[in-house]
């Protein structure tokens, strides 16, 4: 699918979708509660439709007929074994936290977990040993740590220390821990994205599970033999989602967009987005209905993106779109998402005649403006919608190919741009 997108002013409102972030969080903890939980706001998009169908095969009942209230009742840790693989699509963090859920199964056999290509080349390697390390059994089944993977025998407690080049690495075992037979002791030797296993903890906390955590999340305590109860739940609107809009908003001049629906008391990373855009000169103001975003001459800024990965192509293009040079730095997971990000977005922005050097762990874009074109989205949902802010700012016409990955978190995306005046189509 191609989007078509052409020079743009954006004007108006817009009210931000849930969090994919907290929705697959509160399907897997409902799904492994006792009793029946209720989901208010929960994002509809593939990767949370896949979370879904996967805690559905692990013996979850879930109700998905109201898009506005799913409805779920849990299996009380009892994992069931599924009829057949269960394949995650393009979600990596619902591969990461079922995995995790799938050592609770006390049975014979093995559950097989599986994705698409980019799934399968994703980093699997340091929670299989974590796994394997507290008494579960998980086997990657090509022997290249990574999907798919077999998961057989039952967490049963004990030590591990664990490298998290993924914040979904710990967040598993954070939500998998308290319901296994004994207490688990976890000690992590890097942590990226440490904000995503804050939202993790502020779950652990609201369902009143105990654990300990020190050393400014190095280490973590868990006692065993806990368990999740049921729970009725609102999702709160997803800080990645707006990204883009305050992005878009603060490089075309002669926008001005009130971006409503977020809460800035949450634990969410990407709400970073709203410092980095300041630091660059953006004209943001906070008013009692959302977050007010006029465009505006912008200049680079140095940032640190390690616990804001996923904003990081949006970024890239805004950072096209300023004066001076930017300076994206510190993000080197960013390279093991659904893509090589800043591998792709060096190429991209290359093409739209940006100066772009490609670092190891991040990018140093000269901005310059940018040109249009046609630009590749690589089956990366950020990419495709990154390019599309590319295109906004441009005089020539531009097209991003494979639009449809915008699915897996952002199904309304052109729906929304053009509320907001956006010339974009499919």
């Amino acid at each position: 699918m191609i989007l078509n997108v052409s020079k743009s002013v954006l004007k108006g409102q817009v009210d931000i979708p849930a969090s994919k972030s907290h929705t697959i969080r509160a399907v897997a903890i409902a799904s492994m509660a006792s009793g029946k939980s209720v989901i208010h706001n929960p994002l509809i998009s593939s990767d949370a439709l896949s979370a879904v169908s996967c805690y559905r095969a692990l013996g979850a009942e879930i109700d998905t007929s109201d898009d506005d209230k799913w409805v779920i009742k849990g299996v009380n840790g009892k994992v069931k074994m599924p009829g057949e693989t269960i394949d995650v699509g393009n979600s990596g963090t619902t591969l990461r936290l079922a995995v995790g859920s799938a050592s609770l199964f006390d049975g014979k056999g093995a559950i097989q977990f599986t994705g698409d290509d980019q799934i399968q080349n994703r980093p699997l390697g340091e929670l299989i040993k974590a796994l394997n390390d507290l008494g579960a059994k998980a086997v990657s089944v090509r022997g290249n740590d990574k999907a798919p993977v077999d998961i057989i025998g039952r967490l049963k407690g004990g030590k591990t220390q664990i490298k998290c080049v993924t914040s979904q690495f710990l967040s598993s075992l954070l939500l998998a821990c308290p319901l296994a037979d004994g207490d688990s002791e976890i000690d992590i030797t890097l942590l990226n994205e440490p904000d995503y296993v804050r939202i993790t903890m502020d779950w652990l906390n609201w369902q009143g599970i105990k654990y300990e955590a020190a050393d400014d999340l190095k280490h973590f305590k868990i006692p065993g033999g806990q368990e999740y109860k049921a729970f009725e739940k609102r999702i709160p609107a997803d800080f990645s989602s707006a990204t883009f809009f305050l992005c878009a908003a603060a490089m075309l001049e002669g926008s001005d967009v009130l971006v409503t629906g977020l809460d800035f008391t949450d634990s969410q990373p990407d709400k970073a987005v709203f410092d980095y855009l300041k630091r660059m000169g953006a004209d943001i103001s906070i008013e009692p209905a959302g977050a007010r975003v006029r465009g505006s001459k912008l200049k680079g800024a140095v940032i640190d993106m390690n616990r804001t990965p996923d904003a990081l192509p949006a970024m890239a293009v805004v950072a096209g779109a300023a004066k001076g040079r930017t300076e994206l730095v510190n993000v080197p997971q960013a390279r093991v998402k659904e893509t090589d990000r800043i591998a792709c977005m060096a190429k991209e922005l290359k093409k739209s005649r940006v100066n772009v050097e490609e670092l190891e762990d991040g990018l140093i874009i000269d901005g310059l403006g940018m040109a249009g074109g046609d630009f590749d989205g690589y089956h990366d949902h950020r990419i495709v919608m990154a390019m599309a802010l590319a295109a906004m700012a441009c005089k020539e016409k531009s097209t991003i190919s494979t639009a449809e990955a915008m699915n897996v978190t952002f199904p309304g995306f052109v729906k929304l741009m053009k509320s907001l005046g956006a010339d974009i189509s499919l």
